[in-house]
């Protein structure tokens, strides 16, 4: 048996299924309304929303199946998550990776298996809505994008619960989102020896602009800045708008390249203030978190806040 390899983002990927807190909850008509839908029209035993954690796949939606989870090591679903397509298996006793794998020895006995990567709200592959039959078929490519389909709609339910950890504005977590991802990353990284540093930026002069030209102009400054950070930082990073013109930066990993990532948003300011009406400057404080003096990220947060403030003082000192 062939157990399936961890994603290259696996931990940001874990962040962001974690972050809907769905994990675990009740049965929902709005998933169980797609699941019934696809197991008629494709004709199979059982269909799934199977969401992939660290060492499990638990299912938010089953159709034709009893159990509500399996290990993550005998399970198709973590090898499909692994690509941005469809992975089909037409016939798993004739397929090395799973021939004696126990969910095709035993029950729920798979020969057939379609399944399609659905996503977190950053994008990230969190699970699949998969078709499992206990007969082999073919799987054509009209019936690839038809099940494609189906998992979009799951990503739009997905999506929409969500929607209470994303700012509107500028479409990167919020607040609430932030905090809820350094819950689980804190302790992450404090087990496994992982550096973590939080980053507070706040524009300068973002009252003169709001008053002088308008909220229309306070708003694109906004969303310039959130793609500013999106574009400096790495994609592993957690980028968040705190309220107002107040933003937030979380690095995690064995070698946190902070300075590196802030001069690169001074190189990408250039261009973008050039396409800019208005200049974007901004004041930041850096804090690496501290255990023994951080309790959490609300600590981590109020001494960035400090350092960010410190910043800001220096700089009218200096004009």
């Amino acid at each position: 048996m062939q157990k399936p390899s961890v994603p290259p983002d696996e931990t940001v990927r874990l962040l962001s299924l974690h972050s809907l807190r769905i994990l675990d909850s009740a049965p929902e008509e709005r998933f169980d309304r797609v699941t019934g839908m696809a197991q008629r029209l494709f004709g199979v035993d059982i269909c799934l929303v199977s969401l992939v954690d660290a060492d499990r796949q638990w299912f938010k939606s089953r159709q034709g199946l009893d159990a509500c989870e399996t290990p993550r090591e005998v399970s198709f679903c973590g090898h499909a998550i692994l690509q941005e397509r469809a992975f089909v298996v037409e016939d798993a006793h004739a397929d090395e990776r799973f021939a004696d794998n126990p969910l095709v020895t035993g029950n729920p006995n798979v020969r057939f298996y379609a399944g399609y990567p659905v996503h977190g709200p950053d994008g990230r592959r969190i699970g699949t809505l998969c078709l499992i039959d206990k007969e082999p078929r073919s799987f054509s490519e009209s019936e690839v994008l038809t099940l494609k389909d189906f998992a979009a709609l799951v990503d739009d339910e997905l999506a929409s619960a969500a929607q209470i950890n994303v700012d509107e504005l500028t479409k990167i977590a919020n607040r609430r989102g932030f905090q809820q991802v350094a819950r689980h990353l804190l302790p992450l990284c404090e087990r496994n020896n992982l550096e973590v540093v939080v980053l507070f930026f706040d524009l300068d002069g973002f009252k003169a602009l709001n008053d002088k030209f308008g909220h229309q102009a306070g708003d694109a400054a906004l969303q310039a800045f959130a793609k500013l950070l999106l574009k400096s930082f790495r994609n592993s990073d957690v980028v968040a708008r705190l309220g107002g013109d107040e933003f937030a930066v979380m690095m995690a990993g064995a070698r946190v390249l902070a300075d590196r990532s802030l001069l690169g948003m001074h190189a990408l300011a250039e261009t973008i203030n050039a396409d800019f009406s208005q200049h974007l400057g901004w004041s930041v404080g850096r804090v690496r978190y501290d255990p023994d003096l951080h309790h959490g990220i609300d600590d981590l947060l109020r001494d960035a806040d400090a350092q960010m403030y410190a910043d800001k003082t220096d700089k009218k000192k200096e004009a």
